[in-house]
């Protein structure tokens, strides 16, 4: 299937998820986030959520980062409309993020992050058993993830396809990807 079919599909079928559906998917999104291997782990690059496209909650990833794992910085991303490029803030917290016009929370005062990136938690529609991933369209994530030699997680509201047709040359495959369900490591071995 072709992405722009993919995404159409899955924003339908998110859209469809009641607020219960939602807190039970995120709470075993969570359990699977909290099961990962941190022990190398310095800094974290963790999307924040989208309320309005049912996207997974990853405040509750912070707060489980900031209670089981302190040490490690948490980054998010601010987002740049006209050049389709993101830059890197520490986390200071909710009180300093705001909407931006796609309804986008963003940090305002947070510092710049220049640093390495050594874990990345990706937003994503779909993906494939490649690790091929669907998101919204516009590549900030590809032109982010391309020059880093990091540990890319996708979150998954639903399993896997079996298909991407149109994957492009510079789209940037996931290591692994969480579901409520498993998680997968890319790529995937059968037996």
């Amino acid at each position: 299937m072709k992405k722009s079919e993919i995404r159409k599909e899955i924003m339908v079928r998110r859209t469809a998820l009641s607020k219960a559906e939602m807190v039970e998917i995120n709470a075993s999104l969570l359990r699977q986030f909290s099961i990962l291997d941190f022990t190398e782990i310095n800094s974290i690059h963790i999307f924040l959520p989208i309320v309005e496209k049912n996207e997974p909650d990853t405040f509750l990833m912070i707060d489980w980062l900031k209670a089981h794992q302190p040490q490690i910085k948490i980054i998010v991303p601010k987002a740049d409309f006209d050049t389709a490029l993101m830059t890197n803030h520490h986390y200071e917290g909710k009180e300093d993020l705001q909407e931006n016009l796609y309804k986008i929370l963003e940090p305002q005062k947070g510092a710049l992050h220049t640093g390495d990136v050594d874990m990345v938690i990706i937003p994503l529609l779909a993906f494939d058993m490649s690790g091929n991933r669907v998101g919204y369209g516009k590549g900030f994530y590809d032109r982010f993830l391309q020059p880093m030699g990091t540990r890319k997680i996708g979150l998954s509201l639903f399993s896997e396809l079996t298909v991407i047709d149109d994957v492009n040359v510079h789209d940037v495959k996931l290591d692994e990807c969480l579901t409520p369900e498993k998680r997968y490591v890319f790529p995937v071995v059968f037996k």
